[in-house]
């Protein structure tokens, strides 16, 4: 398979991962919160806490990828903020 095959099928992975997330997803706000209540500065100092690569947080920030279980579970672990706390954050509203 090629780059560009591979490529392709990332952007098919993340649109299917897309089209699976809830209608009210809002990342900025769980990320913000997870920032908050860990007394972080910014993006790079929680990709450090969560042990996760930046454009990670990038792509969840910018919904280009959803919170996987993987993720979600690490963001518990390093927060102690339950499983249902952080999926409502995820899902809050954005009014």
């Amino acid at each position: 398979m090629n780059v560009r095959q591979r490529k392709q099928e990332m952007i098919e992975a993340m649109n299917r991962a897309r089209a699976l997330e809830p209608s009210g997803f809002v990342p900025n706000k769980l990320l913000d919160t997870l920032i908050e209540k860990m007394h972080l500065k910014n993006d790079a100092e929680l990709c450090r806490v969560l042990e996760v690569q930046p454009p990670i947080i990038s792509k969840i920030r910018h919904r280009k990828l959803a919170v996987g279980a993987t993720i979600l579970l690490r963001m518990h672990e390093k927060s102690e903020l339950s499983i249902k706390e952080l999926k409502e954050l995820s899902n809050a509203s954005m009014h």
